[in-house]
């Protein structure tokens, strides 16, 4: 069963009054529930545009073309209001960025229980989600440390906690292993890929490395704009 469909998303950045970039032009793409897919391209084939897209984060243009289409577990996204997109994305969607983005000055079970709280949780539960999803991560025993008191794959770990403490249908990652050495992004990658294999749970991963690639179901290729192989015969996905 799809997860996510979408139909002819375009998007267009104006950066200035006689300079557009068509970031996506018409793209069509289908994630299965429970698939683990490997966004890949060059810079500036669309890839992380689609993530935000696909994501809720920006609203596909609706103008130049046929009506853009995006439903998320059956359900159309399109014409949603602001609230609504936000609300979704706090409860059944997580976000791994590359750059982890945590607060510097809380520990790492208080930057995992606030993404609980943004979803709606009590303090007090959402503590205790934040400790059992630190724990599903294997860093229960570093909850009170800072981020600066953590390695760079320790971070990660605890970004993919706060990805995962509202158990969301769909985590996106945007380069997830790029500020990791080898042996790091390793350890990463098995992570996510234990917990889509033990949880269910589907990922979308914009990546460069083509380690990540390999290691998922299946991998949607972009490059300028469109989407130019989406591997579903790879999987068997299709005939």
């Amino acid at each position: 069963m799809a997860l996510l469909e979408a139909r002819d998303l375009r998007k267009t950045y104006r950066l200035s009054r006689s300079n557009t970039v068509e970031a996506l032009r018409g793209v069509g793409v289908t994630i299965e529930d429970g698939e683990m897919v490997a966004i890949m391209g060059p810079s500036g084939s669309g890839k992380s545009t689609l993530m935000h897209v696909l994501g809720l984060l920006h609203k596909p243009d609706p103008n130049h073309g046929p009506a853009p289409e995006l439903r998320f577990d059956g359900r159309s996204m399109t014409d949603l209001s602001d609230r609504e997109r936000t609300k979704i994305r706090a409860t059944a969607m997580g976000f791994v960025f590359q750059a982890f983005n945590l607060v510097p000055t809380l520990s790492a079970v208080d930057n995992v229980a606030l993404a609980a709280e943004y979803a709606g949780m009590s303090r007090s539960k959402a503590r205790a989600a934040a400790i059992e999803s630190l724990e599903l991560v294997g860093l229960a025993d570093r909850a009170g440390h800072r981020p600066s008191e953590l390695s760079g794959g320790e971070q990660q770990r605890v970004a993919i906690a706060r990805a995962l403490v509202n158990r969301p249908r769909l985590v996106i990652g945007d380069e997830p292993t790029g500020n990791l050495d080898s042996a790091r992004s390793a350890d990463v990658l098995r992570l996510l890929r234990r917990l889509n294999r033990d949880h269910g749970q589907t990922f979308v991963i914009v990546t460069h490395d083509p380690e990540v690639g390999a290691a998922c179901d299946r991998t949607i290729l972009m490059r300028d704009g469109v989407v130019v192989s989406d591997g579903r015969e790879a999987v068997g996905l299709v005939a």
